[in-house]
């Protein structure tokens, strides 16, 4: 019997540890597994506690959506202050960089933030039902945080695309694209294959390589202030939050007329 190690109570996550394998589910059914404050903060606490105890870190959100993207419910309660993006590109940045082996394992939808937890994987296993989509431009908005990890896991153009179309991509199409290393009917029976496969490997090891890895790829630390920058102008346009708090209230969107 593998061995289960008890995590402290999370808000937005299930956490489980089993033999030097940390499950972190993203658990916001309320909020259609948005992404808020609390919920960067509760992932970074996580992961402060994989650095020294866990080689490989599973990503999972809920069967219909893995993750939707900010939390515009938030946004509106807030009236449109908010945090800095900095603990969010931060965030990311640690999975890329890591000393862990990040899967991210994705079913249902990944929307606009979403793709930042699937870009910033090492490995994204999904089932036939993942979609995914950057709906920035929509409202005005720019994924100036999610390109850089993106950019460097399917090339330019392609996350050009992505972003100027904004519909989904169908599993297969991100295969194609090489967002998803590999897919399944059964995505469980597929991640439990690539577990026994990963768990062979020492944390030693990993970590080695994932500071080899980030190195030879270092444009996601290069572009961070040029994103948070661009984060920042276009989530301080009065028009942006006016078309969010607007599609919040009365689920009308930006290019609609009431």
């Amino acid at each position: 019997m593998d061995a289960v190690t008890a995590v402290p109570p999370y808000q937005t996550l299930r956490v489980r540890n089993q033999d030097g394998i940390c499950f972190m589910q993203i658990h916001r059914p309320e909020a259609q597994n948005t992404i808020d404050d609390r919920l960067i903060d509760e992932c970074s606490d996580v992961l402060d506690r994989c650095e020294d105890a866990a080689t490989i870190v599973v990503i999972e959100g809920l069967p219909e959506t893995f993750c939707f993207g900010a939390d515009f419910s938030a946004i509106r309660a807030a009236q449109g202050v908010m945090r800095g993006p900095e603990p969010l590109y931060d965030l990311w940045m640690r999975l890329t960089t890591g000393p862990y082996v990040v899967i991210s394992h994705v079913r249902g939808k990944a929307n606009a933030g979403g793709i930042g937890f699937v870009a910033a994987s090492d490995i994204v296993v999904a089932d036939a039902t993942a979609t995914f989509s950057l709906s920035e431009l929509l409202f005005g908005l720019i994924p100036a945080c999610v390109m850089p990890f993106l950019v460097r896991r399917v090339g330019f153009q392609k996350a050009h695309y992505m972003t100027l179309m904004t519909h989904p991509l169908d599993v297969s199409q991100a295969a194609a694209y090489g967002l998803v290393d590999a897919y399944d009917a059964n995505s469980d029976a597929l991640l439990r294959r690539h577990l026994s496969r990963l768990r062979r490997l020492s944390k030693t090891a990993v970590a080695r390589y994932k500071r080899f890895s980030s190195a030879l790829g270092g444009a996601v630390a290069a572009s961070r202030p040029l994103a948070l920058a661009t984060n920042k102008e276009v989530f301080s346009d009065p028009r942006n939050i006016e078309g969010i708090m607007r599609y919040v209230d009365e689920g009308i969107f930006p290019w609609e007329r009431p």
